[in-house]
């Protein structure tokens, strides 16, 4: 078996891992069991899965973990007690610490004064959003490589991990690839089981003549057109605020009509090597 075939043997087999803690996020960690559906040896799959993915499972574990729960914060009204336990601290005081470090404030301090609220006239004081704050851009019309994401959009990163793994496997990972999520419902009205995602990559001209598409990957498109462009900073989990204020607020006073196009979002730094406060994405909604 030559090199490539070997790495995507590997890539295969800890895309199961991935999968796993996923879905089994409120569970303990079960190194051996992850070893088990890694159907690798428990003494070394763990240093194979830091090697190829940049972390180790735990860090990995904690991220998803913590990126849910300041979902929690920003968009309910769960305890922060249970969202603590449900994040596997065994103590209010630790879970706060480890929140803290990564967010920059305390949980309370952000459910109350996040970078979500600033969307929220209410509580945004002098931070209050500005018309100005959206531009008009003009989208080519592209195809993009995409894996399909039913279920709530906060775990999309489960599908981009799974289209990462099939790029390494075919030897099309690049540094110039472009992050997309396409958004096709409305979690106002569809139940979050049953929302469709599609995570996407946009690669450079040279790879994409060469790529020959397999399942889980189809291609997707991207309307061409002119799309109202909100640059959001700041973690995932306030992106449901900037949502409410780009079509509630914007759209309504804009003049402007929504075209009959899913919304997408680019993303154009990662969650994997970026402070969530640091994050950068744009929300694009195709204008009539």
């Amino acid at each position: 078996m030559n090199e490539s075939g070997n790495r995507a043997r590997y890539e295969t087999r800890l895309a199961r891992v991935l999968d796993h803690i996923y879905d089994h996020l409120d569970e303990p960690l079960d190194i051996e069991r992850l070893a088990e559906i890694a159907y690798l040896s428990p003494y070394h799959w763990h240093r194979i899965y830091q090697a190829m993915y940049g972390e180790t499972v735990a860090t990995t574990v904690r991220r998803l973990r913590l990126h849910r729960a300041a979902g929690y914060l920003a968009n309910g009204s769960m305890s922060i007690a249970e969202i603590a336990e449900r994040s596997g601290y065994s103590s209010l005081q630790s879970f706060s610490r480890t929140f803290r470090a990564v967010f920059g404030v305390p949980p309370a301090q952000y459910r109350k004064r996040g970078t979500h609220s600033r969307f929220r006239p209410a509580l945004s004081g002098d931070d209050q959003m500005t018309m100005r704050e959206v531009v008009i851009r003009y989208v080519e019309p592209v195809e993009v490589l995409s894996i399909d994401h039913v279920g709530p959009y906060m775990q999309i990163g489960k599908a981009f991990d799974g289209l990462f793994g099939w790029l390494a496997k075919h030897n099309l990972l690049a540094a110039e690839l472009r992050m997309i999520g396409i958004y096709y419902d409305d979690p106002g009205v569809v139940e979050e089981e049953a929302l469709r995602s599609k995570a996407g990559v946009l690669l450079p001209h040279p790879l994409q003549v060469a790529v020959t598409v397999s399942p889980p990957v189809s291609v997707a498109h991207l309307k061409g057109g002119e799309y109202a462009v909100l640059r959001h900073k700041g973690p995932y989990s306030d992106m449901r605020a900037a949502y409410e204020w780009l079509y509630g607020t914007w759209l309504v006073q804009s003049g402007r009509e929504a075209a009959d196009a899913p919304v997408f979002e680019e993303y154009l730094n990662s969650p994997k090597d970026t402070a969530p406060a640091d994050l950068v994405t744009e929300i694009c909604l195709p204008l009539a």
